[in-house]
């Protein structure tokens, strides 16, 4: 505002509020976000170096129970390497630079970005023992409406997941809501109820026991994502070939 000279933002009781001026001028403000992305990502394509910093975006899954041992090899072979990691479960704009490397779940659809599939994150229903020792084993889908479930809270991954199988189910199927993978992962590992995990994961913990493996869960692709520009930088090129080769060899079965 002071080197416009014009006022921007009008700023009241409830908050801040865009003035015209401020409407008039946000585009051409974008346009030169977006060039100024350009440039950067151009930049960091067109270096050789191999020193410097990737920053790789991943969810909260992935970021904390499969990369840290691989990271830490990656940090031990490429000492020149340093290494920036945004767990997050929301889609990082790699067109902004938000990040170099992202690892999700769902396959990017902008034109502009490289994607390769590097393994299948296979799911399974899962209760604790002492879950299933005091309310009982479900045997079949219709018998999970009498257990507590637990779900995602504003996803809807798993409601999806399930309407593509012909289950109709709406968020009040859940009991226990929560969109942060971790936490809702370890309320499943400390017996609040029935939920849904990925085998490798639940594997980890002897007292999750798998029940009703014949209901259809199906696998969560892993995509390993870059900006075609970013696939010129020896660097980043480096980093994304390792992550590849060593999130490949994890047994997610």
């Amino acid at each position: 505002e002071a080197s416009l000279g014009v006022t921007l933002f009008r700023r009241g009781r409830s908050g801040m509020v865009a003035a015209p001026a401020a409407l008039e001028l946000a585009e051409s403000a974008r346009e030169m976000e977006r060039a100024s992305a350009a440039i950067s990502l151009a930049a960091t394509g067109a270096s050789e170096q191999i020193g410097g910093v990737v920053r790789i975006t991943a969810s909260d899954i992935v970021a904390t129970y499969l990369l840290p041992p691989i990271l830490a090899d990656l940090m031990r072979d490429l000492p020149e390497v340093e290494i920036e990691l945004a767990p997050s479960n929301t889609v990082e704009n790699l067109l902004r630079r938000d990040a170099d490397i992202a690892i999700r779940m769902v396959r990017p659809a902008q034109n502009d970005l490289i994607a390769r599939q590097v393994n299948t994150f296979e799911m399974g229903i899962y209760a604790h023992s002492t879950y299933l020792e005091r309310a009982g084993t479900p045997d079949d889908f219709e018998a999970l409406s009498g257990h507590t479930l637990i779900g995602y809270d504003r996803s809807d991954l798993i409601l999806r997941g399930f309407a593509e199988r012909g289950y109709k189910v709406d968020r009040s199927f859940f009991r226990f809501r929560c969109d942060n993978q971790i936490t809702a992962f370890e309320v499943l590992a400390a017996g609040a109820g029935i939920g849904f995990a990925p085998n490798a994961l639940a594997r980890r913990y002897p007292q999750l026991q798998r029940i009703l493996p014949g209901i259809p869960i199906g696998g969560l692709p892993m995509w390993l994502t870059s900006h075609r520009e970013l696939r010129t930088s020896r660097r980043i090129r480096r980093v994304s070939d390792y992550l590849g080769e060593k999130l490949s060899e994890l047994d997610l079965r």
